[in-house]
């Protein structure tokens, strides 16, 4: 069974995580696309881990968001 953790590759843990908070996330990218996913579940089987996954220019705005501290909630 293929999921986003075999179609995304390159999986590295993201240079904006935070260990002493316990806020880590892994990110790996392809065809376009970029995952996000917890580092902390990886006691979960691979297919039932939770990938959030954007399209390459969503993901740049949502860093972007993220650097000046608008999460776009309201």
């Amino acid at each position: 069974m293929r999921t986003w953790h075999s179609v995304l590759s390159g999986w590295r843990t993201s240079s904006y995580s935070h260990y002493e908070e316990n806020a880590c996330v892994d990110v790996g990218a392809g065809y376009g696309l970029v995952g996000v996913r917890d580092t902390k579940q990886t006691a979960l089987e691979v297919r039932a881990r939770p990938v959030l996954v954007f399209v390459r220019p969503a993901f740049t705005v949502f860093l972007d968001r993220l650097k000046v501290g608008d999460t776009g909630v309201r």
